[in-house]
């Protein structure tokens, strides 16, 4: 029986270029959306497509009932789960702190970040060995904007990245003898769909001058970077955090 993998936000980006790759690794997948049906279920019939079982799962990752019926019914239709890449995220507007709102405030830390812990803790339910599970794998997806610290634009979106930095690190030490592995991969500046939910559509472009390679980087990359993180080529690897940002 093929691997099971559940990927949150997988509609677009980053999300569905991962979905793509793991359906071509072998694995069973489950395509988590949170409002654009339609993308999420063309990512699934393109999986299905490739001759592999895809199914698409509403949910809001933010709200931890949606997060409980997800797994549900991933448990229901798919069977065990072996993985999770918490790909789900949210920006906003650029914006200096001095001007952000609590509604922002909170939208971003439920979701990047609350989200991520609230799915990341029914996948260790289910994975860990300590709970009757086989083992299995946990990528986040941080940003080099945790590092860099996003001044003048999104301050609260490098913030919430390094909160996943943080919560990786702390929880790959606590599952490691579960059988689990936890990984993230810090994107650097990617050419996604991101970028204008953001009201920046041209980012990408404007900023390859300032990044080393001279070029953004593609989702297409940045899901290589996961599979390996997911796959037994890094089985002694956990509480790393990769860098896929073209040097900067």
């Amino acid at each position: 029986m093929n691997p099971v993998i559940l990927i949150t936000g997988a509609s677009r980006g980053i999300g569905a270029a991962t979905a793509f790759q793991a359906a071509r690794a072998g694995y069973t997948v489950a395509v988590n959306y949170h409002a654009n049906a339609q993308a999420a279920n063309q990512v699934v019939q393109q999986i299905r497509s490739l001759g592999a079982t895809a199914i698409a799962v509403q949910a809001d990752v933010a709200k931890e009932e949606q997060v409980l019926a997800m797994f549900a019914t991933v448990d229901a239709q798919l069977g065990p789960l072996r993985a999770l890449v918490n790909s789900a995220g949210v920006v906003d507007v650029a914006s200096r702190v001095d001007a952000m709102t609590v509604a922002r405030l909170r939208r971003m830390f439920d979701t990047n970040v609350i989200g991520s812990m609230l799915c990341a803790r029914e996948a260790v339910l289910r994975m860990s060995t300590r709970h009757g599970g086989a083992g299995g794998a946990v990528v986040n997806l941080s940003s080099v904007a945790a590092t860099l610290g996003g001044a003048g634009q999104y301050v609260d979106y490098a913030a919430s990245k390094g909160a996943i930095d943080s919560f990786t690190v702390g929880l790959a030490r606590e599952v490691a003898a579960e059988g689990i592995r936890v990984n993230a991969v810090r994107p650097g500046v990617i050419d996604t769909e991101i970028h204008a939910s953001g009201g920046q559509p041209e980012r990408a472009q404007q900023l390859a001058a300032v990044i080393p390679m001279q070029r953004a980087g593609t989702a297409e990359e940045v899901a290589s970077a996961i599979l390996w993180l997911l796959s037994s080529g890094a089985s002694y690897t956990t509480g790393a955090l990769l860098d896929v940002g073209g040097g900067r």
